[in-house]
Formats: C-alpha cells, sequence, structure tokens
C-alpha cells in the first residue's frame, strides 16, 4: 500500500489520539452532566481547573447539588476552599443541611470552620440534634467531712458562631467539673446534697461555664451520686496521729535529759566522795603532825582513839538492833 493509501488511516488515527487526549484532559462529561443539572459551567472554565491542578468534579458535583438544593454558589468560591485544603463536599453538604433547617451559615463561616479542623456538618447536626456528653464521677468534699461522687450528663447544642477559636469539650467537662465540687463543698452536710441533687445542676447552669466554648449547655442533669471516704474522720485521725508522734518525741526529749541530769549527779556525788575520802586522808596525817609538833599530847590521842571505838561500838549495836526490829517485824 502506498502513502495516499495510508493516509485516511493515519488521519482516523490522529483524530481518535486527539480525542482521547481531549476527553482525558477536559471532563466533557462532567461538563455536559452541570449543563443538564442547569449549571452554567464553561468548557474553559474547566480547562483551567487542570490546569491549576483543581480536581474539577471536586468542585463541580458539590456546586451541581447546591445548586440544587438552592444555594447560591459560585465555582471560584468552592475552588478556592479547593485550593486552601477544605473539604468542597463537606461544606456543601452542611450549608444544605443548615439551609433545610433554618440555620443561618454562610459559605464564608462554613468553610472557615472547616479549615479549622472542625467538622463543620457535624457541628450542624448538633445544632438540630443536641449532643449529650457523659461526665465521670467527679468527686466533691462537704462541710461535715464526706465524700460526696457525682456523674453528671451534659446535654450541649453547638454554637455555629464560636466553632472557630472556642474551646471544646473537655473544657466542658473542667468547667462543669469545677461547679460539682464547688456546690458539693459549700453544702453544711452530704445528706442535703443527696436529698437535693438538683440543686447542683441549677448552681451550675447559673454560672454561664458555656462562654468562649463552642457549645450551648442547655441542661446538666445528675445521672448518679454516691458517698465515699469520710475525709473529714480520715484527717482528724492522721492529725491526732502526728500530734501522738510530736508528744512521744517530746517525752523521749524530756527522758533523755533526766537521764543525762541524773548521770550528772551520780558523777558529781563520786567527785564529792573523791573530796570526802581525800578529806578523810589527812586526818592521819595531821594527828601525826600534832604529836611530833607536841600540840597533841599521848594521852590526848588515847582518848581520841577511846572515842573513835566508842563511836564504832555504837555504830554495831545500832546496825544489831535495826536487824532484830526487822526480824520481827517479818
Amino acid at each position: 500500500m502506498d502513502l495516499d493509501q495510508l493516509m485516511p488511516f493515519i488521519i482516523i488515527g490522529i483524530i481518535l489520539i486527539v480525542v482521547v487526549v481531549l476527553f482525558t484532559f477536559i471532563p466533557v462529561m462532567l461538563w455536559i452532566s452541570a449543563l443538564a443539572a442547569g449549571v452554567k459551567v464553561g468548557i474553559f472554565t474547566l480547562v483551567g481547573m487542570r490546569l491549576r491542578r483543581v480536581v474539577p468534579s471536586r468542585v463541580i458535583n458539590p456546586l451541581i447539588k447546591a445548586y440544587k438544593a438552592g444555594l447560591d454558589l459560585t465555582t471560584n468560591q468552592l475552588e478556592s476552599h479547593y485550593l486552601a485544603g477544605g473539604n468542597v463536599d463537606r461544606v456543601v453538604n452542611a450549608l444544605i443541611a443548615a439551609h433545610r433547617a433554618n440555620i443561618e451559615l454562610k459559605f464564608e463561616r462554613g468553610a472557615a470552620i472547616d479549615l479549622a479542623g472542625r467538622d463543620v456538618l457535624e457541628a450542624v447536626q448538633m445544632s438540630v440534634n443536641p449532643k449529650v456528653i457523659d461526665t465521670p464521677f467527679i468527686a466533691g468534699i462537704a462541710m461535715d467531712g464526706i465524700e460526696v461522687k457525682a456523674k453528671a450528663r451534659i446535654t450541649v447544642r453547638a454554637n455555629i458562631d464560636r466553632l472557630v477559636g472556642g474551646a471544646g469539650e473537655d473544657t466542658v467537662i473542667a468547667r462543669v467539673g469545677e461547679g460539682i465540687v464547688s456546690t458539693i463543698g459549700s453544702s453544711n452536710t452530704h445528706a442535703k446534697v443527696l436529698e437535693n441533687p438538683d440543686s447542683i445542676s441549677r448552681t451550675v447552669l447559673d454560672r454561664g461555664l458555656d462562654a468562649g466554648t463552642a457549645f450551648e449547655i442547655l441542661s446538666i442533669d445528675i445521672e448518679d451520686i454516691n458517698i465515699g471516704k469520710n475525709i473529714g474522720a480520715i484527717l482528724q485521725t492522721d492529725q491526732a496521729q502526728a500530734d501522738k508522734s510530736i508528744a512521744q518525741a517530746k517525752a523521749e526529749e524530756r527522758r533523755a535529759m533526766a537521764v543525762a541530769q541524773e548521770q550528772e549527779m551520780v558523777a558529781r556525788v563520786q567527785e564529792m566522795r573523791a573530796f570526802v575520802v581525800e578529806a578523810e586522808a589527812e586526818v592521819p596525817k595531821a594527828l601525826a603532825e600534832a604529836l611530833r609538833s607536841g600540840n597533841l599530847g599521848v594521852m590526848d590521842y588515847m582518848n581520841y582513839k577511846n572515842i573513835d571505838a566508842d563511836t564504832d561500838m555504837r555504830d554495831t549495836i545500832g546496825k544489831l538492833s535495826e536487824e532484830n526490829n526487822d526480824d520481827s517485824d517479818k
């Protein structure tokens, strides 16, 4: 076959390649779907999305959905949100849900909430159907020292105006817990808390704990309430034990001082006895010196010895008399 005969096949192949490339690069079917739904989207707009690395279906399909729901959105709004990293389909679904529920939600607000990392569709659904948050058991101590544990159920509704920058569930639980603890602590007795558990709910609600959060607290209900330990008695026992230990330590200190003083007095007695023995040892020396110097005669010395012997005899007789008296008493 010559070139003239092959030319038609070459042209047909080129046309097929061009058509395939055209349908691959330009989402013609998506453009036809948009026209069929009544959404006016230019073919060059879709080409521009391709050039800007935007997936056309991620923008056109939500746009068709919004148009059918009666929302006035443009491709520029959806494309800019897509390029910012947002979830276009979720934002459009949230706008449709808010529109059906007569909740005022603009596209800019919904896009900001989505880019802030919050689920805007869940927030709209929570505004229609409030959410229940269960708190763990929160312990408080009444004025009589009895521990009271309460568990609450918090019914909240999303506050769309405060979703951006508002505190989350953890803050709500922490604030409610603080309110429960302070309410129990201000009660005179634990019996008063058990009789009127709704007083906790009223007191906590009156404090406006949802300020600065992404929620609006609708109600706080006490789900369960229990009695814990007698903290007052435990503290008094610990204090008494501490006082006892302090008193024992002080008594031991006084005993040690008394023992030391006794030992000191014993040492002083021994010292005095040493002085007496030393003084007694000087007596024979003095007598000898008196005899040598002539101040004491022989007869005087003999009289002294007799008196000393009489004294010893009387001491012996006195001791025998005391022993006889003790035997007779027995």
